[in-house]
């Protein structure tokens, strides 16, 4: 029996990618076509009052790497660097980005379809956080780390971070 070659591409293998995912109520989709390069949570108390809880997590996916497919998201929370973009009808927070830093866009992990294997890599302005909130990041920054941290910080991600099981 004759069996094609394979050809996929070992990163989105690895990464199980495309992913799917959306709102609470559907009404927006999204597709990832790229791995994330980074995973957090932040522990900030803007974070806690967007997400009416301890953090939010996020993971950066490069820009090109995500689309809306569906629906039109609208901007809420603060109106200032950072647009935070919700579902019009559910309201659920699905992704932020930020004036200046356009090469990604910061997604809730939770709006994936598949998202049971989210873990933050790195947590941020942990001198914010709630005494009781914890999480199993590996680096840990009492504000925002220095801009030239990131690159080793995303490097240790793609060797580290976790990942989607096989389906």
């Amino acid at each position: 029996m004759n069996t094609p070659a394979h050809t996929a591409d070992p990163i989105a293998d690895d990464w199980q990618l495309p992913w799917e995912g959306g709102c609470r109520c559907g009404q927006v989709r999204l597709r990832i076509t790229a791995p994330p390069l980074l995973s957090m949570a932040c522990h900030c108390t803007g974070c806690q009052r967007m997400s009416a809880s301890a953090f939010s997590l996020s993971l950066a996916i490069p820009t090109p790497g995500f689309e809306v497919v569906s629906g039109e998201p609208v901007i809420g929370g603060l109106h200032g660097d950072s647009h935070h973009y919700f579902c019009p009808r559910c309201k659920s927070w699905m992704f932020t980005r930020t004036e200046g830093m356009d090469e990604f866009v910061n997604i809730r992990p939770t709006m994936l379809d598949r998202h049971e294997w989210f873990v933050p890599f790195m947590e941020t302005w942990t001198d914010e956080k709630l005494p009781w909130a914890a999480t199993p990041a590996v680096h840990s920054f009492a504000m925002l780390p220095d801009l030239e941290a990131f690159p080793a910080l995303i490097q240790a991600y793609a060797l580290e971070g976790a990942r989607p099981s096989k389906a």
